[in-house]
């Protein structure tokens, strides 16, 4: 059937059909987070039970702004790569959260991250394009994909779980690399778990210096400053992750080797200097981050330029005559 035949026969579905073409982003995103609704169900009634730290409404917060600021410039067509994975994630966490046949339904957590994906996939398939060069901050620049899906994945209530599942190995690690740093200063420094032995004192490192809300801030931060401030690219992005790790390590460690040192030398800090010194460090990490994101990333070599230039207009070839474009 030819949109020709359509048209003289059916016209009222041809009219159809565009009215639906012309219908907005809003709509469509709003009835993907519809069709998701248990997904955010669960997470409303997990931070309202106090199960779990309330950050990831500041990554949620984060994306809204992003589609507000964009949204003079969302796609009237989207991209069909995004759209089927937004649709495929969105079957895919409907399935796993009621199960299917042998399939047994997986736990809401793992369903929320399909959810929270699927709606990042959607948002990018009607947002712009990202920025072919990297460092420049125009609006009607397009937007990378991975701090969005980045962001994407920080909205959900994990803090609970991460500190159950990688908070003790964090502290083990923070603990050895904090003996290594106050092993110039202090004559026996010992670690036994995720515990310091230093000046015949114990001092357990414990949960809150796991560094588990630093690395979400951390990667927070990171994330903000490639979508509104630098806007740099997906590709960019990426390479300089392994930084803001260092960045949160390094930042936790320092932390927790202060506060032993204190134990250690018999001036242990009040309740509220302990609070400021871990503010003080949160607040340096995340300026650090800020600027090593925003820093604009290296440009390509220009061409050479004088008595080396190649002639405008010539395109060249090894081994064969000189073709002038401008003829």
């Amino acid at each position: 059937m030819t949109l020709t035949h359509l048209a003289q026969h059916h016209p009222r579905w041809l009219d159809a059909g565009i009215r639906l073409d012309r219908v907005g982003a809003p709509f469509w995103l709003a009835a993907q987070a519809l069709a998701l609704w248990p997904a955010w169900w669960w997470m409303a009634r997990r931070l309202a039970d106090g199960s779990d730290d309330p950050l990831g409404l500041l990554a949620l917060a984060a994306l809204a702004t992003l589609a507000w600021q964009q949204r003079r410039a969302l796609r009237t067509a989207p991209r069909l790569g995004w759209l089927l994975l937004a649709g495929a994630a969105t079957m895919a966490a409907t399935l796993l959260r009621t199960g299917l046949g042998p399939l047994p339904a997986f736990p809401p957590l793992l369903t929320s991250l399909m959810a929270v994906l699927a709606i990042a996939c959607g948002l990018l398939a009607f947002l712009p394009r990202p920025p072919v060069q990297a460092g420049t901050a125009s609006p009607a620049q397009g937007v990378a994909a991975l701090p969005v899906l980045g962001l994407a994945v920080l909205a959900l209530p994990l803090l609970s779980s991460l500190q159950f599942y990688a908070g003790y190995p964090l502290r083990v690690l923070t603990a050895e690399l904090s003996q290594w740093l106050l092993m110039p200063f202090f004559s026996s420094v010992a670690r036994e778990g995720a515990s310091l032995w230093i000046a015949g004192r114990l001092v357990i490192v414990d949960a809150p210096c796991s560094g588990v809300q630093m690395v979400w801030l951390g990667y927070f931060t990171a994330c903000a400053t490639a979508l509104f401030i630098t806007r740099c690219s997906g590709r960019s992005f990426l390479a300089r992750l392994p930084v803001v790790s260092a960045l949160v390590l390094g930042g936790n460690v320092l932390r927790n080797a202060l506060l032993v040192a204190a134990e250690g030398a018999d001036r242990a800090l009040p309740g509220w200097a302990h609070e400021a010194l871990g503010l003080a460090v949160l607040a340096a990490v995340c300026g650090g981050i800020a600027f090593f994101i925003s820093r604009p990333a290296r440009r390509a070599i220009a061409p050479a330029s004088g008595f080396f230039a190649r002639p405008a207009g010539l395109i060249t070839t090894a081994g064969a005559r000189h073709v002038d474009t401008h003829a």
